[in-house]
């Protein structure tokens, strides 16, 4: 990235796009439908070209870039006055006992039924975000960041395992 902000070079700018674009849809995809998560997702990759001035070599890259997409996400619910993708628990729970669905389709609808924030520190946790990136993204403290996660395996934890009730 550095040198993309030099440069302007446009293989530089595809080579962070084909290191980041799956990830930076799938954080998107886990908060909205797949259209939104598009248009975000090219939202996002114009703003880095646009504000690539902006970045500070100090910080990780993947950081900054999900940075700009989850505040143009909250943007974005706004401006179309809509609430994060999520569905309700008890609903989440009855689908996931549904011995057709494989483990990923019952985990993900489980997902989908956490609160966003609790959601969006576990997927950046997952996406390999650190607790210090991920209160970065955010604009939250750390042990905001830890709780959230812990709140969030908790719950996936006890739907998961109502399966098996």
């Amino acid at each position: 990235m550095r040198q993309y902000v030099v440069t302007g070079d446009s293989k530089l700018l595809a080579r962070l796009y084909d290191n980041c674009a799956d990830d930076l849809y799938h954080y998107l995809v886990s908060h909205a439908d797949k259209e939104l998560a598009n248009d975000v997702s090219q939202k996002t990759w114009l703003r880095v070209i646009d504000k690539r001035h902006l970045y500070r070599s100090n910080g990780q890259f993947r950081a900054w870039l999900f940075t700009l997409a989850r505040n143009q996400l909250m943007d974005e619910f706004r401006r179309i006055q809509r609430q994060p993708l999520s569905e309700p628990v008890d609903v989440v729970a009855q689908a996931i006992k549904d011995p057709g669905d494989d483990l990923q389709k019952r985990f993900d609808k489980a997902i989908t039924s956490l609160p966003f924030l609790q959601r969006e520190a576990f997927v950046l946790h997952h996406e390999g975000f650190g607790l210090q990136d991920i209160a970065q993204i955010t604009g939250e403290p750390t042990e905001t960041i830890k709780s959230r996660i812990r709140y969030a395996k908790k719950q996936l934890k006890r739907l998961l395992e109502m399966d098996h009730d």
